[in-house]
């Protein structure tokens, strides 16, 4: 995990120190990460996810898939109207009705919403897309 830390600082093109001071922890911790000393515990990983949000936390820990969510580090959000290149209509609702079973074995029409869309590809890695 320390060369991974190390690698972000560079893609990042952070210091230590300014990484420390960004997360509001001892530099020194951070050398004795990147030196293999110390390895990071919880609350430093959720403090960098907390502060970069694009950074894939299972290419840190693990080291498998990319450094980031996406290829570019961000998020990808669509375009004006246009979800996986197709053209939403605005006069069509953003609802999916589908009919399902219930415990009893009737039919009843639940109304549901996509919110999230994952996409995962053979080298491992995976995009999220979140409704907002």
């Amino acid at each position: 995990m320390n060369q991974r830390l190390q690698q972000f600082l560079n893609a990042e093109n952070l210091s230590q120190a300014q990484f420390a001071d960004e997360l509001g922890v001892a530099r020194a911790s951070i050398s004795h990460i990147i030196a293999g000393r110390n390895k990071p515990g919880f609350d430093f990983i959720e403090n960098m996810s907390l502060h970069y949000p694009s950074l894939n936390l299972e290419w840190f820990i693990t080291g498998k898939g990319r450094m980031y969510k996406s290829a570019a580090g961000l998020k990808p959000e669509p375009e004006d109207g246009f979800l996986f290149g197709v053209e939403e209509k605005e006069d069509e609702e953003e609802i999916v009705s589908t009919s399902t079973s219930s415990k009893k074995g009737k039919q009843v029409d639940n109304k549901k919403i996509i919110t999230k869309i994952l996409l995962f590809y053979s080298d491992g890695s995976f995009e999220e897309y979140t409704r907002q």
